[in-house]
């Protein structure tokens, strides 16, 4: 079991699974409530042309670097250093583990729309006792699925990601028959918004971020492919495909129903217009999917959540607890380690009743890093190996791509996001000490570290302020 790998197949359903989990059911409501259609689309394009290239970066680098496993975390390091690599591995190990409390989060409030009433409270907002018991139970299940084998465990998500794309394109060919051209250019520039076009794209960028974020999952676990080439083509076919339906979703969404309509419906907003559509049994069938879905994703980012930290103790970055495999080839201890951390964020949402919103945005912005440097990384790669001039333009456009998704989120989440790297910061510190017995800061690593200690400062300074904003 240990010697299986993953097929093209099984890689482009962790990367597609990756990126369409909770959020694609509320991206309609979500895009109409900042933008109009005029800023809708110039945010897809924008968004499209810097994914692509971001997606190219990952397929250029396998290429140039076939021999480098784990992705985020090992391009950053073998790009700028020990220090950048750990704070691309912190950030993105963060993002993904918070955000896969709220995979198990909206999952048991989506089963509570099935068994809750005004009389009857059983799951909630996925914060009640019931929930965190039912959640805590698949969290130790999908441990120990992915326990038995990577490739066990991508087979399983394989299966469940073609159950939770049929019903978005079902969804697809239901608004392509009720599209109303003059409702979609109602108010195209969004006047109705009081907020100029160019903010209203501000305003998508981390929103069409998050639901993009999970496009580096074949390069994460890279070491498990049967060939090194599908890692940088299933990046590829994943995003292609995520693109298409993403951008359908909400075009035609605004075709369905007036723009403010949409804005004001309740989450996953997919249900609502789904329910105008066809009735009743829009809700059903898009709160079942939803469940399903995010569930899958749940597996697929359990798998990099457990990777990351695994290729960072090979590397001195994390405990050295944490380098270790089991019999399966599967990072265990990582895992376990993930495991905990998810076990005990479920016991915050049910002591705080909190539904895990906040946390989820600022864990968000962490993410923006790590991708800012993979397209650096790869610019920096090509003008090193003299590659052809297509492969420095993919990296310079993923480079500006990075840089403007930074200036988009703005310095709120640059602020919270430093708040939340300074103790994986302290981390590296110990781990770096531990392998090599003193610490191995570069000068310009500690510039990096001043600057960072900076930002943590003032951010401390605003946190009342940055956390009511």
């Amino acid at each position: 079991m240990s010697n299986k790998k993953i097929g093209l197949m099984s890689l482009t359903a962790l990367v597609l699974s990756s990126m369409i989990g909770s959020g694609i059911f509320s991206l309609p409501q979500n895009m109409a409530a900042v933008a109009g259609a005029q800023a809708l689309l110039i945010g897809w394009l924008i968004t499209g042309v810097g994914i692509i290239f971001l997606g190219l970066s990952f397929f250029y680098i396998s290429r140039l670097k076939p021999e480098l496993d784990g992705g985020i975390y090992t391009y950053a390091r073998e790009g700028f250093g020990n220090l950048l690599g750990f704070i691309s591995a912190w950030g993105y190990w963060l993002c993904a583990t918070i955000g896969i409390v709220g995979y198990l989060v909206v999952a048991f409030e989506g089963i509570g729309t099935f068994t809750d009433s005004e009389q009857f409270v059983l799951f909630g907002q996925g914060n009640t006792i019931a929930a965190f018991l039912g959640a805590s139970l698949i969290l130790w299940l999908v441990h120990g699925l992915i326990a038995r084998g990577i490739k066990e465990a991508a087979a399983v998500n394989l299966i469940a990601t073609a159950v939770k794309v049929f019903p978005l394109l079902l969804f697809i060919v239901l608004a392509l028959y009720f599209f109303s051209p003059q409702t979609f250019t109602q108010d195209m520039p969004g006047a109705a918004l009081n907020v100029p076009v160019s903010d209203q794209v501000k305003h998508t960028m981390l929103i069409t971020l998050w639901v993009f974020t999970g496009v580096e999952g074949a390069a994460v676990l890279s070491a498990h492919a049967k060939k090194r080439s599908d890692v940088g083509l299933a990046t590829v076919l994943g995003i292609i495909i995520a693109l298409v339906l993403y951008i359908a979703i909400t075009v035609l969404s605004l075709g369905i129903m007036p723009r403010e309509v949409i804005a004001g419906m309740s989450n996953p907003s997919m249900a609502g217009l789904l329910n105008g559509m066809i009735g009743p049994l829009g809700k059903v069938i898009i709160t079942f999917c939803l469940i399903v879905s995010v569930l899958a994703s749940y597996i697929s980012w359990t798998m990099y959540c457990a990777e990351v930290p695994y290729r960072g103790a090979r590397n001195g970055a994390f405990p050295q607890i944490l380098n270790k495999l089991n019999r399966n080839d599967v990072p265990i201890n990582a895992l376990w380690f993930t495991g905990l951390v998810v076990q005990f964020c479920l016991l915050l949402v049910l002591l705080t009743g909190k539904s895990y919103e906040t946390l989820l945005l600022i864990s968000t912005s962490m993410i923006l890093v790590p991708y800012l440097l993979i397209g650096a990384y790869l610019l920096k790669l090509a003008i090193q190996h003299h590659a052809a001039w297509y492969i420095k333009l993919t990296g310079f456009m993923a480079t500006l791509y990075g840089l403007w998704i930074l200036y988009a989120a703005g310095l709120q989440y640059l602020l919270l996001s430093a708040v939340l790297y300074v103790p994986g910061i302290a981390l590296f510190l110990y781990s770096d000490y531990q392998s090599h017995g003193r610490i191995t800061l570069r000068g310009f690593e500690k510039l990096i570290l001043a600057f960072i200690a900076a930002l943590f400062c003032y951010a401390l300074y605003r946190l009342p302020e940055l956390l009511a904003a």
